[in-house]
């Protein structure tokens, strides 16, 4: 398939650089299969737009403050942009001003810096941040370093490790789930590149359910959800259940090749708790013609979480790195519809959703545009579906 045929003109005006309130306010456009025309609701209708042995599949992984701002030994700025979490325990990142940071320096944080620690907890008013934590002292936040490693390729990336005041030995990784608070006083949410206004609400980056500390970039279709609208679908007989895959800058990165296959496609580690897959594997069976013999639909909310699960059921892995790239003919295992956001041209999110309902994309493309829908990260939603081979 030529990337070219995933280029659409999104004009600059429909780019959102603000989240709407309340969360489920934004609008949502259900396609209706081939040949119908849209139905134009808000996300708010989700519920009643769901069957009731349906089940709904959320990421709860939850945003990191990934842009850090440090100092090196002799006082000088330094600002990491943490990339991606990699298997074996370090980050990708980028440094700035990398040049004048060797390998092997130990950054600590810079003085008087301060973010608020995100994250709206259940149970709280929807969107209502969790905490927040304040400056980080001069000599360190708790003994958190950030020990900057060798370059590993040419856009400049740099291996970074985190230590903790909770590794004794000076050496090993600190675990996010312990060291995110200090994240929190060194750093700050690193919003997409095409969001160019500061956020007043930095919780609204953030979905309602994030539980798992790892992410750079929000699930951000998740961003629409909130407590009562999740609660409202479980009462109509829908399922809620969670995956976590932790999501890096690279999910921006655009396609540079000439064909779709030939694209690079970045890992995300992923996990499938056993509770979802017990709720899901009775969703899988086939019947002897190679139908799914179900009742309910398995909804996703996000890309992200489509690929968690198609990346388990391709492997067969519950929890690990998935390189999936799911594009043209892919044969879908698990999702049956799909709430996502509108997404940038010629990306490889772009590309899921063609494989996922075919050229009728650009239809709803068209339409979004023409009716003024807002796009990309904080814009409004659409709810797609896929053939069901059995009902």
């Amino acid at each position: 398939m030529d990337a070219a045929d995933l280029d659409y003109v999104l004009p600059a005006d429909a780019i959102a650089q603000h989240p709407v309130e309340p969360r489920d306010a934004a609008r949502l456009l259900v396609d209706q299969g081939p040949g119908c025309q849209p139905d134009h609701r808000t996300v708010a209708d989700l519920a009643e737009l769901l069957e009731p042995d349906d089940v709904l599949v959320v990421n709860d992984t939850e945003v990191i403050p990934a842009r850090l701002h440090l100092r090196k030994p002799t006082g000088g700025a330094v600002e990491v942009l943490l990339l991606e979490r990699r298997p074996e325990g370090h980050w990708e990142a980028l440094v700035k001003p990398s040049r004048r940071v060797a390998p092997g320096t130990v950054l600590m944080p810079a003085a008087g810096t301060r973010s608020e620690l995100l994250g709206p907890a259940r149970g709280k008013p929807d969107g209502q941040p969790r905490s927040s934590v304040g400056e980080a002292p001069a000599d360190g936040l708790g003994g958190v370093t950030v020990e900057v490693g060798e370059v590993l390729g040419d856009d400049g990336r740099r291996r970074v490790t985190l230590h903790g005041a909770t590794d004794s030995a000076g050496g090993g990784d600190l675990d996010p789930r312990v060291g995110l608070a200090a994240l929190g006083a060194i750093g700050e949410v690193a919003l997409p590149p095409y969001i160019h206004e500061p956020l007043a609400d930095p919780g609204r980056y953030q979905t309602v359910f994030a539980t798992h500390p790892g992410s750079v970039a929000a699930p951000t279709a998740g961003l629409h959800l909130t407590d009562s609208l999740l609660d409202r679908c479980q009462a109509r007989g829908v399922t809620v259940v969670r995956v976590e895959l932790a999501i890096g800058l690279a999910t921006f990165r655009p396609m540079t090749v000439g064909r779709v296959e030939d694209h690079p496609m970045h890992a995300e580690r992923y996990r499938i708790p056993p509770d979802t897959q017990a709720v899901l594997e009775g969703r899988l069976r086939t019947t002897s013609e190679g139908g799914r013999a179900v009742d309910g639909g398995v909804v996703a909310v996000g890309t992200t979480t489509v690929r968690a699960l198609e990346g388990w059921a391709a492997s067969g892995e519950a929890e690990g790195a998935t390189d999936l790239f799911i594009h043209g003919a892919y044969p879908f295992a698990v999702v049956d519809r799909l709430l996502t956001n509108f997404h940038v041209p010629r990306s490889s999110l772009l590309a899921l959703v063609e494989a996922f309902i075919g050229p009728r994309w650009r239809e709803l493309y068209d339409t979004a545009v023409a009716e003024r829908y807002r796009f990309l990260s904080f814009g409004d939603a659409m709810l797609l579906s896929r053939p069901r081979l059995v009902r």
